[in-house]
């Protein structure tokens, strides 16, 4: 489909979905998002709900100014995946045994490494810059500093909430490895510390929603923040890498008969900000919960636990500032499926996947989220679709 567009107080309000179906205080927030006195545009992902302060799946397109809760608490939270030699017929009819040696390998919730991983360790990692990245640190926010031990120990580790770490097979029966995750803990207290300073700000006083309060170009509060922006989002490529460095070990030793390879990383950030340029204008652009879809760019569309993802390649649509939607999105909250769904469910709708199927993961059930399939058909004009995969192994914190 092509996008709707909805009127807005100061701009229009694009959206790649059909708008009857948003609900309603997700709406408000479009609208309001759209009185914000430095827009210049914004488009709605058809995975698009509602979230703090902006809707998740909204690109946000700002001159001289940027909305840190429009980047959310888990900056740089984005997506990596790996096409492998390995064939369905190279694997075991009991994949249990693989899940428990990922789950050692990677700790998972609000676990850490008991040391930090040497990015050195691993075969083909390019290490440029990670000294550089950690010498920054010390220009960080004061209130976050005393988190540098563990901030070093939880990078190569998955969290917890929707995400995830994958075994997968395409079409042709090829295996792929995926995983979902962002910059941890310290990129939440960060982004909170930040969001704290933006409501104090006098210009943000007369906002509509507090939860939108901006910083502005030429401004201490505004160089604070974006250096801490970029170094957490950096912080989240580093994380999903050494996860994937990580992840690729286990299956080296799991399938050493078989002699994997693997091919180049897709990688891609999904809450963040991006300066790029539209009509003339130098822009920040956010992205919650949308991937960059520039022409020929390769991007990951996740579905749920048990439904399935794709691999795309970006139209480059500047309607959407290059933009696509970052998963299915849900269709109700983490409260209402855990109120809605059982365990017993879970089972049901995540049949023919190892995967834990406890209670204690029933709010990410399939049934909680969007049908991917026609979250993908919404957005033909955006992406291309390269590869759909189907997990076998899914791994949740």
């Amino acid at each position: 489909m092509s996008y709707v567009e909805v009127p807005g107080a100061k701009v229009p309000i694009r959206m790649w979905t059909d708008p009857a179906t948003v609900e309603d205080v997700a709406m408000r927030q479009l609208q309001n998002v759209a009185t914000l006195p430095w827009i210049e545009g914004l488009a709605v992902m058809p995975d698009v709900h509602f979230g703090k302060g902006a809707t998740v799946g909204s690109v946000i397109a700002m001159r001289d100014a940027v909305c840190p809760a429009a980047v959310g608490v888990d900056i740089g939270c984005g997506m990596s995946a790996v096409k492998t030699s390995l064939t369905a017929n190279d694997l075991p009819g009991d994949l249990s045994r693989l899940r428990s040696k990922i789950e050692q390998a990677i700790p998972v919730g609000r676990g850490m490494h008991d040391d930090p991983v040497d990015p050195g360790h691993f075969h083909g990692l390019a290490t440029a810059g990670w000294g550089d990245f950690w010498g920054r640190f010390d220009g960080v926010a004061e209130s976050v500093k005393f988190r540098h031990e563990r901030a070093e120990k939880q990078m190569g580790t998955l969290g917890s909430g929707n995400h995830f770490l994958e075994v997968c097979t395409d079409d042709e029966g090829s295996i792929w490895l995926m995983l979902h995750s962002g910059s941890r803990n310290i990129g939440k207290e960060l982004a909170e510390h930040h969001i704290g300073v933006a409501q104090g700000l006098p210009h943000n006083q007369g906002l509509i929603d507090r939860d939108l309060a901006v910083f502005v170009a030429d401004t201490p509060q505004m160089a604070a923040y974006r250096h801490d922006l970029y170094w957490a989002q950096e912080y989240a490529k580093y994380n999903r890498t050494l996860m994937m460095a990580l992840l690729k070990d286990v299956v080296r030793r799991e399938f050493k008969k078989a002699r994997p390879t693997f091919e180049p990383e897709i990688s891609c950030h999904h809450n963040y900000v991006s300066e790029e340029r539209y009509e003339d204008m130098d822009l920040l652009v956010t992205r919650k919960g949308a991937i960059s879809a520039r022409a020929g760019e390769y991007g990951i569309i996740p579905g749920s636990m048990g439904t399935g993802s794709y691999i795309v390649k970006g139209l480059g649509n500047e309607r959407s500032f290059n933009s696509a939607s970052h998963g299915a999105g849900r269709r109700m909250s983490r409260n209402a499926a855990k109120r809605r769904f059982t365990a017993k469910d879970l089972e049901e709708q995540t049949r023919g996947v190892e995967c834990r199927k406890d209670s204690g993961v029933v709010d990410e059930i399939p049934g909680a989220y969007k049908p991917i399939e026609q979250v993908i058909e919404q957005q033909s004009d955006l992406v291309q679709v390269v590869a759909r995969l189907k997990q076998i192994v899914c791994v949740k914190g």
